[in-house]
C-alpha cells in the first residue's frame, strides 16, 4: 500500500478497512482452550461469554474468545513496544513514577497506552508538569486537551493520537461526564465459532501426607508465618486460631469437577478488524497548535486522518505479529497468510498485503504530510510526574495490599 492509495480511502474511495483471520489451537483442531471467565450473580452459571450467532444462515453457539476492549489494549502494547524500539514514532506522554520516589522505582514510566482510559486517565489527571507543581489539567497542553473535540480534535492529534483510533471518553476531567468523546475507528474482537462447553478437573496429592485433622496456628507475632505451639498461635477471644494444612497449602486437596469454565472446544475461530474510514472522517482540526486557524484546513485535516489510518493500519499488523497467545492455555494459530481488505464505497473489496516495515513508512510518510500542512507530531510531547499526593496514594495502596497479603 502507498500513501496515496491510503489519503484516496480515507478521503472517501473506501467505507472500511477489515481482517478476517481464521485461527485454530495451537494444539491443532479440536484442542480445548480456556476463553476469559468473567464474574456472574449466580456462581452456577457459565463464566464464559457465549451467545447464539447467525452464520452462513445458521443459529451457531459462540464463545468471546478476546473483546474489542482486550484487543484494543493489546495492539497499544503492540505499538508501546515498535515505539520503544524506534520502529514507530509518534506522539506518546508518560508520567515518570521512578524518578518521584524511590520506592516506586518498579513502576517505571506509565504511558498513554497502558493506562485504562488512555490521556483521560485519572493518573494523568492527578499528575503535574516540568514545574512539579501544575497538574496536568491546567498546563497549556491539558487546557488545550479538555478543549478539544471531534470538531476541532488537534491537541489530540498531538498528544495521543492513538486515542483518535481506539477511542477515549474524557469523563474524568473538569467537564466529567459532559467532557468530550472520541468515537472508537479501529474495532478487533476474536471469537470461537460453533463451540461446546467442556470441564476441568483439580486436585493435589501431598508427598508428606499431612492429615487434616492436625491443628495449625498462625504465629501472633507474625501472621504470614505458622506454628504448631498455641502458646506462640494468634489467639481470639481468649483462644487460638487454627487453620487447616490445605490453608498454608499442606496436606491432600480433594478431586473437584469445574463445570463453569472449564474450557471449549470449537469448530474455528476468526478474528475480526473493522477501521472504520467514516469514524475517522468525522474529524475535524480547525487550529494549529498554536490555536491559529490553518492555512489549508481541509487538507490538513485529510492528511490527519490519513495519518491516524496509518497508525491504526500499524497497530493492527503488529498486533499480528505479536501472535496470538492470549491467556494460559489460550494459544492460537492462524490458518492463512496475513492481508488488509479494502471494502470500497460501491461495495467491492480489494485485498492488500501490508508488512511491518511497509506499516512504519506509511506512518512516517502521513505524519511528515500532516506535518507539512501544520499538524506536527512530537515523539515525546510531554513529560509529567505524579502529584504528592497520587504518590502517597500508591504508597498506601501497596502498605495494605501487603497487610491483606499477611492476614490472608
Amino acid at each position: 500500500m502507498k500513501l496515496e492509495e491510503l489519503k484516496k480511502l480515507v478521503q472517501g474511495a473506501a467505507v472500511a478497512i477489515r481482517v478476517r483471520q481464521t485461527l485454530q489451537p495451537a494444539g491443532g483442531k479440536g484442542d480445548k482452550v480456556f476463553p476469559p471467565t468473567y464474574s456472574t450473580s449466580d456462581n452456577n452459571k457459565l463464566k464464559y461469554v457465549d451467545e447464539p450467532r447467525r452464520i452462513d444462515g445458521q443459529e451457531v453457539v459462540c464463545v468471546l474468545l478476546d473483546s474489542v476492549a482486550s484487543q484494543a489494549n493489546r495492539m497499544e502494547e503492540a505499538l508501546l513496544e515498535a515505539w520503544r524500539r524506534n520502529e514507530l514514532s509518534f506522539p506518546v506522554v508518560g508520567v515518570d513514577f521512578a524518578s518521584a520516589a524511590p520506592e516506586l522505582a518498579d513502576l517505571g514510566t506509565i504511558t498513554t497506552l497502558e493506562t485504562p482510559h488512555r490521556i483521560a486517565d485519572a493518573i494523568f489527571r492527578d499528575s503535574v508538569g516540568a514545574d512539579g507543581k501544575t497538574l496536568f489539567r491546567d498546563t497549556p497542553e491539558g487546557k488545550a486537551y479538555t478543549d478539544a473535540t471531534p470538531r476541532d480534535a488537534t491537541a489530540v492529534y498531538r498528544l495521543c493520537p492513538t486515542a483518535l483510533a481506539l477511542g477515549v471518553w474524557d469523563s474524568t476531567g473538569p467537564k466529567g461526564g459532559l467532557g468530550a468523546k472520541f468515537q472508537r475507528a479501529v474495532a478487533s474482537e476474536i471469537v470461537a465459532i460453533n463451540a461446546l462447553h467442556g470441564k476441568k478437573v483439580g486436585s493435589r496429592l501431598d508427598p508428606l501426607q499431612i492429615p487434616s485433622s492436625i491443628e495449625i496456628y498462625p504465629r501472633k507475632d507474625d501472621e504470614s508465618d505458622w506454628t504448631l505451639d498455641p502458646e506462640q498461635a494468634k489467639h481470639k477471644a481468649g483462644k487460638p486460631v487454627s487453620v487447616k494444612p490445605s490453608e498454608i497449602n499442606h496436606g491432600n486437596v480433594a478431586p473437584t469437577v469445574d463445570q463453569s469454565a472449564g474450557g471449549i472446544t470449537f469448530e474455528y475461530a476468526v478474528q475480526t478488524v473493522v477501521l472504520s474510514i467514516p469514524a475517522l472522517r468525522k474529524l475535524r482540526f480547525k487550529t494549529g497548535y498554536d490555536r491559529k486557524p490553518l492555512a489549508s484546513p481541509e487538507a490538513a485535516a485529510d492528511a490527519a486522518r490519513t495519518a491516524i489510518a496509518a497508525l491504526a493500519i500499524a497497530g493492527v499488523v503488529h498486533l499480528r505479529e505479536k501472535g496470538y497467545d492470549l491467556r494460559s492455555r489460550c494459544l492460537l494459530v492462524p490458518e492463512s497468510p496475513f492481508h488488509l481488505e479494502l471494502v470500497m464505497a460501491d461495495g467491492t473489496s480489494q485485498e492488500v498485503s501490508v508488512g511491518l516495515a511497509d506499516a512504519s513508512r506509511l506512518v512516517e510518510e502521513a505524519a511528515a504530510e500532516a506535518a507539512k500542512l501544520g499538524l506536527s507530531w512530537v515523539r515525546e510531547p510531554l513529560k509529567l510526574k505524579p502529584a504528592p499526593k497520587l504518590v502517597d496514594l500508591v504508597k498506601r495502596a501497596r502498605a495494605v495490599h501487603a497487610a491483606g497479603s499477611a492476614e490472608g
